[in-house]
């Protein structure tokens, strides 16, 4: 019921976007931590995948042998589809024989794109091919790829959900947006991703983090960062 691209950027930040026509798809499908991967749970979904996958990656285990670990015990799996990807970049794929067809998964240089219950394998092939295609930040690049996705099918039942989410250097995300229910979702991510960049981000990187513990704390200051701030093209 939905599709997604995972991906570890030159950075060394992880993300995933996603799609579909079912609510709230960020809340159970796609997780990611600095530093030690990302992966999304889909079909009929696992949820705890998410806590167990990021578990083992941070632990170093590989990310195919992750997929092998959270799928085999599972006896719902014939159900699930899973992608991971580690630190390495390598590469973690599972989609059960009884997910809805169109159904599948591909993986490139750094990035895994997998769906099921899609109008036709063009979806994941045109969400890839955006996403190696695309000079555009991290973030935007992975919204691309969906947007290529949905104009070639996308979820066959329709839209109603879209999820980004983005890790870097710090604990917590860069970005996590979440749109829960909408009539174009992907739009309006697109819309929430160019919000978070009027105020959100720029003050974000003057909040506590690994090399300044506590921040900024002068608000005068905070003004001026984001007065300055300029949006990455």
């Amino acid at each position: 019921m939905t599709w997604s691209i995972i991906a570890r950027d030159e950075s060394g930040a992880f993300g995933v976007a996603i799609a579909t026509r079912f609510f709230a798809v960020g809340a159970l499908c796609p997780h990611a931590e600095s530093g030690v991967g990302a992966l999304s749970t889909q079909a009929l979904v696992n949820p705890f995948y998410g806590k167990h996958g990021l578990d083992l990656l941070r632990a170093g285990v590989p990310a195919p042998e992750v997929v092998r670990n959270l799928t085999a015990p599972d006896e719902g799996r014939d159900q699930r589809q899973l992608h991971v990807i580690d630190v390495e970049g390598r590469i973690g794929q599972h989609t059960g024989a009884g997910c809805i067809e169109w159904c599948g998964a591909i993986a490139g240089e750094g990035f895994s794109v997998a769906g099921n219950m899609l109008a036709n394998a063009g979806v994941i092939e045109e969400t890839a091919r955006a996403f190696r295609e695309s000079k555009k930040p991290f973030a935007e690049r992975l919204i691309a790829a969906l947007e290529a996705g949905e104009a070639a099918g996308g979820d066959k039942r329709g839209k109603q959900s879209a999820a980004l989410l983005v890790c870097s250097t710090e604990a917590y995300p860069d970005l996590n947006l979440r749109v829960d229910d909408h009539a174009e979702p992907l739009a309006e991510l697109r819309r929430l991703y160019d919000k978070a960049h009027e105020r959100f981000v720029p003050y974000l990187k003057c909040g506590p983090s690994r090399a300044r513990p506590f921040g900024i704390t002068d608000r005068n200051v905070i003004e001026q960062e984001i007065a300055r701030y300029k949006k990455p093209a």
